[in-house]
């Protein structure tokens, strides 16, 4: 397939498909899996399991055994070695995710979170994706359309949907200003000295290129190298001040003029509808169910809305009805929660208190009601407190900004209670409200952590920068302690309705079966079962955690006082170690049962 250089050239017409792969009936039913393209992996691996369920013995990158771990780092002149490579492209393709859509499947994931595929500027080492020259085109070192679209393809027909990580606020740094790049000023705007050429430099007029210039240089589409396509207003320094987060540029990534006045009255620039319909050629083109929005805080709501409202009536007029919109809305819960009420986006990313409450909620460091009062079990109450609903945010703990944690990024798995307690957070995350979403590598316990983004992006496929400190081993390793768990995890949640749709309530416990309460910190740290139950129609599904790594912990715990008669038993439907199969039901604060967790484990019941 070509590629286009303007739009247009592109007739809608020729392209759309006759059919395309259906919108699931309900997005809260779905597991996410995050992964950055230039990280995943690049096709080599050997001793891994493909996607037919046989062992692959081609390939070159041996499965890593654990005895590899920091064999990149042995003297300071390797380990600056394995940093740098951090910050460069690393050499992750779409080839390589198509040989994993398997790997994927088997862990229970339903829908991959893919990050940025589209051409980046060329100069630069923008391998995470958000740096975009082209938006009519793949980023060479990723692939091609095509490999897009035979992802997307081998997704579908294992039953995963994808959805693609889109940027609308910005572009690469596709042009430079005089005297470097300045910080936002009152507004001002700031000369130019013109597009980057192929090699980086500033040296072409800021204007329509000329016929025959290099793919490499400028922004494309052409459409986009027409007079006020950029804010011109510098970098971002105050993050909070408006309108300066709207119209500066973030970092060297330069801002995009999306147009003008308030929400119901919005005039969308000309740029802003080229982009729209860029994101409208990749839907027809490679048949994807979604898209995550990069940086929704830095644009005007009308322009939002816009784009949400364009693009839903695209994709119900081909077939996909409930084609997913999820924003990167940083700033709090009530501007996330607020930009969906006026915008028309479906679900907001938990960046926010989630991960923080989901983490230090499961590392005994926050109050369980902390993170369960986040959400609430019908949209027709509390609107006005900003609580989250079972599908309006996707919830995750670890991530590949972590912009929480300020300077210092690290991992789950990154401190001593990561691995001992990475069955509870993720069956937590599983099975409570919301969408959930696993970051490429939680399910091997990848530790990253450190002063720089990269620390948290580790090479699944290994190359120069791999997990673990290491070089030149993959980690598709389907054995280990924590795949397996994750797995049934996600099959008993595909198989209750409950786990995916119901309603939620944190339950109250008891050590001696007479004094109730709610789980609460003590001291340092609590050590204590969290359960909770979600319930739907008649059927209620038990599940807990116990916060206590090291201990089997036992205590009463409070269930439906109308759905189980005296004397009837629960059954244990999982456990991450040995746990009593059934539980007999006990008049104890209305009814309850005693629920036995093994150390740092997790159960469900029904």
């Amino acid at each position: 397939m070509g590629t286009f250089r303007s739009l247009h050239e592109i007739d809608f017409a020729d392209i759309i498909q006759p059919v395309y792969f259906p919108s699931p009936q309900a997005w809260e039913d779905q597991v996410l899996y995050f992964l950055l393209v230039d990280r995943f992996s690049d096709g080599d691996e050997t001793n891994f399991t493909d996607n037919n369920g046989n062992i692959v013995t081609a390939g070159n990158t041996p499965l890593f055994t654990g005895a590899e771990a920091g064999n990149a780092i042995a003297t300071e002149e390797t380990a600056a070695r394995w940093r740098d490579a951090g910050g460069n492209f690393v050499g992750g393709n779409l080839k390589g995710l198509k040989s994993k859509i398997g790997y994927l499947k088997r862990l229970g994931v339903t829908a991959i979170w893919i990050s940025p595929v589209f051409k980046q500027v060329a100069a630069q080492e923008s391998y995470h994706g958000y740096g975009i020259q082209d938006f009519l085109d793949i980023e060479p070192r990723f692939g091609t359309t095509a490999d897009l679209i035979d992802v997307v393809k081998t997704a579908h027909e294992n039953g995963i949907f994808v959805i693609l990580d889109i940027i609308l606020n910005h572009s690469g740094d596709v042009f430079g200003y005089v005297g470097g790049q300045p910080a936002y000023q009152n507004g001002q705007t700031f000369p130019v000295q013109g597009f980057r050429d192929a090699a980086g430099n500033a040296a072409l007029p800021f204007g329509p290129l000329a016929a025959g210039e290099s793919a490499d240089a400028g922004i494309w589409p052409a459409e986009l190298q027409e007079a006020g396509t950029f804010t011109l207003k510098g970098k971002i320094v105050n993050w909070d001040y408006e309108p300066e987060f709207l119209n500066g540029d973030f970092e060297s990534l330069k801002d995009i003029t999306h147009g003008s006045g308030d929400v119901d009255n919005f005039r969308v620039s000309d740029a802003f509808k080229y982009l729209t319909e860029a994101y409208k050629y990749w839907i027809a083109v490679a048949d994807v169910d979604g898209f995550r929005i990069d940086t929704v805080k830095h644009m005007e709501l009308g322009a939002t809305r816009y784009f949400s409202s364009v693009i839903k009536e695209f994709t119900m007029g081909i077939g996909k009805e409930n084609f997913y919109l999820i924003g990167e809305i940083t700033g709090g819960r009530q501007r996330a929660f607020n930009t969906l009420e006026l915008t028309g986006l479906d679900a907001a990313l938990g960046i926010d208190d989630i991960p923080d409450k989901l983490e230090y909620l499961v590392k005994g460091y926050r109050n369980p009601s902390e993170y369960f009062g986040l959400f609430r079990n019908s949209e027709l109450v509390q609107k006005e407190s900003h609580i989250w609903f079972r599908n309006k945010v996707v919830t995750l703990f670890d991530d590949h900004d972590q912009v929480r944690k300020g300077g210092h990024k690290a991992r789950f798995c990154a401190d001593s209670l990561g691995t001992d307690m990475l069955v509870a957070v993720l069956g937590l995350n599983l099975t409570t409200l919301g969408i959930p979403c696993i970051y490429y590598g939680t399910e091997q316990a990848f530790d990253g952590e450190g002063g720089n983004d990269r620390y948290i992006r580790e090479a699944m496929f290994g190359g120069e920068f791999g997990a673990f400190r290491s070089r030149n081993v993959h980690f598709f390793n389907e054995n280990n302690p924590w795949y397996p768990e994750i797995s049934k995890i996600n099959e008993l949640r595909k198989q209750q309705i409950a786990l995916r749709r119901g309603r939620q309530y944190l339950r109250t416990i008891s050590a001696n079966g007479i004094d109730f309460s709610l789980p609460t910190i003590f001291g340092e740290r609590m050590n204590s079962i969290v359960a909770w139950s979600r319930i739907f129609n008649d059927k209620e599904v038990l599940c807990a955690i116990n916060i206590d790594p090291q201990h089997e912990t036992i205590a009463y715990v409070t269930i439906d006082n109308d759905l189980h008669p005296v004397n009837s038993r629960i059954r244990c439907l999982y456990s991450s170690k040995n746990s009593p199969q059934e539980l007999n039901v006990e008049v104890r604060n209305g009814k309850a049962v005693r629920l036995t967790v093994p150390p740092g484990g997790f159960v469900i019941y029904a």
